[in-house]
């Protein structure tokens, strides 16, 4: 029984841990935006009647 819950309280720490890590990336980390430009064929705009 010891062994199960020192897993347990394994697992309860490493999803702190990684649940820590997503509030840090979401709310520290600034993504870098920059524009895009998409090249769309003429043929995909023009109706094939």
């Amino acid at each position: 029984m010891p062994t199960l819950i020192r897993f347990v309280i394994v697992l309860v720490v490493l999803a702190g841990l990684g649940g820590a890590a997503a509030v840090y990336l979401a709310y520290f980390v600034e993504p870098n935006s920059r524009d895009m430009t998409i090249r769309v064929p003429s043929e995909r705009m023009d109706p094939n009647p």
